[in-house]
């Protein structure tokens, strides 16, 4: 994967615990184009890599800006970005990535977001109204003051298009997600990210809905969104295409650790099977699918596999390894 040097070229307080970073390129170079809903991931000096949505135009290709919540429960990357990096910070990123793909093929669209999942929701509101589709946006928060990006949607490119959803952290004060999409828009797209409870509750409220017409992005593992058809921890055998050699798995280990003990090298990063850096493909067996990045209809191909948190349902899968 191609790793880019950047530039922090601005760091600001956009929220209550939300600050907004500007990245540049080092050189001063262009910087890899970006579509809305894609994401980079950073990789900090304490060693962890964390992935962050993009939340400017697209067309802004001398660029990045991040908005990063700091987290509560860091594993040490919210912290480190608020705390450690400085404006003038030289750090090193991946390529744009974006398995959260804004499809302009349909008749309107409603974004759905909750806290920090407004970042790659932005995007996607700059580009809709460059393409002029007609958008919704609902954005779900604490408190106005806790509201990235608040002064920005209140301006006319905006305008008329973004309803605020303040609950004050109580739930029945929120958005009325069965009323909102009660209809099914056979021609429209739903497009949700947001805290786990949030979107479980989208994904509820859209059972009527083509699965195919409803998209999610998450920033964690949420266990309300694990596939329903996930089955229990089990040892299997792992088969590597390139040299016949098996390797076996147990039921307290996972298939990524497994490779690695092993010597093969898996790029990884979320590690919770959110982000898409561990997918390989899948030649042989069928695959138990534990993560929250491929589409339906990617799980039912059988022919890739999250190797960070999914198992095996086969005694052995043979892998493009």
């Amino acid at each position: 994967m191609d790793i880019i040097k950047v530039r922090v070229a601005r760091i600001w307080q956009e929220a209550g615990g939300i600050k907004g970073f500007e990245l540049v390129s080092q050189d001063g170079q262009i910087l890899p184009a970006f579509t809305a809903g894609a994401h980079i991931g950073v990789h900090l000096p304490n060693g962890v890599i964390r992935h962050y949505s993009m939340c400017n135009d697209p067309e802004e290709g001398n660029r990045y800006e991040l908005g990063v919540l700091k987290s509560l429960d860091s594993r040490g990357g919210s912290n480190f970005m608020h705390d450690q990096v400085k404006e003038g910070d030289l750090l090193k990123i991946d390529a744009p990535r974006n398995n959260f793909q804004l499809k302009l093929d349909a008749e309107t669209y409603i974004l759905i977001a909750g806290g920090i999942g407004i970042t790659p929701l932005l995007s996607m509101a700059r580009a809709l109204n460059r393409a002029g589709r007609p958008y919704r946006l609902y954005y779900c928060t604490r408190t106005a003051e806790m509201t990235a990006y608040r002064d920005l949607l209140a301006q006319s490119e905006f305008a008329g298009k973004v309803e605020f959803v303040h609950d004050g952290g109580d739930p029945q004060k929120g958005l009325d997600l069965a009323a909102l999409l009660r209809e099914i828009r056979t021609n429209g797209r739903i497009y949700c990210c947001g805290p786990g409870g949030l979107m479980a509750a989208v994904k509820a409220a859209t059972a009527h809905w083509p699965s195919d017409r409803v998209h999610f992005e998450a920033f964690s593992a949420s266990p309300e969104l694990r596939p329903a058809e996930a089955g229990p921890d089990q040892a299997f055998e792992v088969e590597l295409a390139s040299s016949g050699k098996v390797l076996n798995v147990g039921a307290d280990e996972s298939l990524l650790n497994v490779l690695r003990d092993n010597g093969i090298f898996i790029p990884s990063a979320c590690e919770e099977g959110i982000c898409g850096t561990c997918i390989v493909n899948v030649l042989e067996g069928e695959p138990d699918h534990r993560d929250q990045i491929l589409t339906d209809e990617e799980r039912s191909a059988n022919n890739c596999i999250t190797v960070c948190c999914s198992r095996a349902k086969t005694a052995r899968l043979k892998l493009d390894l």
